[in-house]
């Protein structure tokens, strides 16, 4: 990032995305960039086809400390924070049983405390500029329960409870917190747990894929890109009155 900051950089909104190289993220950047946003992606790794107008800065989301240095950088860089989209996570499976101690921790140390920091770090600024969207990815498992899903449902539930919290917090600042639940949406992520399933199972992949899309009432899975459009209205000045809500994306799973 630039050292020199201009009348230009200044007047435009910043958005911090955690974890935005890949699926959502990446889209998520991608659409906030488009829209005339200065967008900062925290990601451990960097996706060298991403547009380079988005600026990454190389940051462990489960390292506080790291999250927290990273977005010191930005406020002193840009002087403001429109919008924090805390995106970045990992998918376990597995009961409780399966779950270990490390694997639990392993979870939460980036969905929910790497959420935490993000938030600790970016709302003096937002107070400050008594503006400010705070965005969280949690999930459709914020709602319900899905199988072998111990610890990262309970991690998405939290970001659930993190947006209420914050909203009703810093509502008197002009500071909107939401969550976002996707349901089953096609990306890296997805297939991974895809692929883990297939490995572990030995079910065929086409048919997993097929079973997937056919589990929602809309016939399909979503794209990254209808998750990122929702997340860029929420930031948006239309969405004004909403505050501490979680804003299901889902193509009806959950209204089942």
């Amino acid at each position: 990032m630039s050292d020199t900051i201009t009348s230009h950089t200044l007047n435009k909104p910043v958005c911090i995305v955690t974890g935005g190289s890949l699926g959502i993220g990446d889209a998520v950047c991608e659409k906030f960039s488009a829209q005339g946003y200065t967008v900062i992606n925290l990601d451990i790794q960097a996706n060298s086809i991403q547009s380079k107008a988005i600026h990454w800065l190389k940051c462990d989301v489960s390292v506080s400390s790291e999250v927290s240095q990273c977005i010191q950088q930005v406020i002193k860089q840009y002087a403001r924070i429109d919008c924090l989209v805390s995106n970045a996570g990992i998918h376990f499976s597995g009961t409780i049983e399966d779950t270990s101690e490390a694997d639990f921790e392993r979870v939460f140390g980036l969905n929910v405390k790497g959420a935490i920091a993000a938030t600790k770090a970016v709302l003096p600024q937002m107070k400050s500029q008594k503006h400010g969207v705070i965005l969280y990815m949690a999930s459709d498992q914020a709602l319900i329960a899905k199988h072998n899903s111990f610890a990262y449902n309970m991690s998405k539930a939290a970001l659930a409870s993190l947006a209420k919290t914050t909203a009703l917090d810093y509502a008197k600042y002009q500071i909107r917190a939401n969550a976002i639940c996707p349901g089953t949406i096609e990306t890296p992520l997805y297939h991974k747990a895809i692929n883990s399933y297939v490995a572990q199972s030995g079910a065929d992949s086409d048919q997993v894929h097929a079973e997937e899309a056919a589990l929602q009432p809309i016939g399909r899975l979503g794209q990254a890109s209808e998750v990122a459009a929702l997340s860029y209205f929420l930031a948006s000045d239309e969405a004004a009155f909403i505050t501490g809500s979680l804003q299901v994306i889902d193509g009806g799973y959950t209204a089942q």
